[in-house]
């Protein structure tokens, strides 16, 4: 009979499997919402009030975690993408191109999204580099904009690309090496820590507790729909190959639980910790 030591080894050698990545990113976020996040997210307040107060190195520290949102999609994709399609099956592409599949995986949503976040790493680094009278001024401003829009573009290309099975071998050697793959999950893994930091923001706000059975459904409403645009397109990657599995919608919903029943209470202490 297998030992205890077996098991557990048997148990973290599959969570850890290329194919569960999804279910290891959600358990990650889970942990540190729970017991890390909100730490976190406060230090990033604490930035967002010095750049209101007009501080330089904390416009750059901004600008540059929002351009690494803006990158950190993109150079997982292309880093995973031959891998991806290697193990894929008919099935997941089924899955993709029909009913909740083609509503989530539409490329349009991104491209706005991305636009969204490229425009907050303009405001943050344009004003850092340029300054605000260079930024007000045409022959900086509309350049900025068209090159914004252009990388943009470019930038969801390479991320839709992902599920687009390659004609052939990557021409970098490194594509095609594990190691490829354990840098693209590494850059996902960290958009998404990125992209939690924002999530956990609703925790600070000073909401008191619902007043009724009305408050509080139109809050758990509004947080699965807000969970839903947030979690999604760093998870995305991962969805593509689990999203037929009945347990990925229960621990994407385990991942976003502690905001979501922080903010259902209410907010009114708005101390880092639990």
């Amino acid at each position: 009979m297998p030992t205890e030591k077996s098991k557990v080894s048997g148990v973290l050698t599959k969570l850890f499997a290329q194919t569960n990545r999804g279910l290891l990113l959600d358990i990650v976020v889970f942990i540190l919402n729970i017991f890390l996040m909100r730490l976190l997210t406060a230090q990033f307040i604490d930035l967002f009030n010095q750049v209101s107060a007009e501080n330089p190195l904390a416009k750059l520290i901004l600008g540059l975690t929002l351009a690494a949102m803006w990158i950190l999609p993109a150079a997982g994709a292309v880093l995973k993408r031959w891998h991806f399609h290697q193990r894929r099956n008919a099935l997941t592409l089924d899955v993709m191109e029909s009913g909740l599949g083609g509503c989530l995986f539409n490329p349009l949503f991104y491209f706005c999204l991305n636009l969204v976040i490229s425009s907050a790493v303009l405001a943050s680094l344009g004003d850092f580099f340029f300054g605000r009278r260079g930024m007000d001024t045409a022959a900086i401003f509309i350049p900025t904009i068209f090159a914004i829009l252009i990388l943009t573009i470019v930038q969801t290309y390479l991320i839709y690309r992902y599920f687009s099975p390659p004609k052939k071998p990557p021409k970098w050697d490194l594509l095609r090496t594990p190691q490829s793959e354990t840098l693209g999950d590494i850059c996902l893994f960290l958009n998404m820590i990125l992209f939690q930091v924002f999530w956990n923001m609703l925790t600070f706000a000073d909401l008191g507790h619902p007043s009724g059975v009305v408050e509080f459904l139109g809050r758990l409403f509004f947080l699965c729909f807000i969970a839903l645009l947030i979690y999604f397109p760093p998870r995305m990657f991962y969805l593509a190959e689990d999203i037929h599995r009945r347990r990925t919608w229960l621990t994407m919903l385990l991942a976003n639980s502690p905001v979501i029943i922080r903010v259902l209470i209410g907010t009114s202490s708005n101390s880092p910790g639990w």
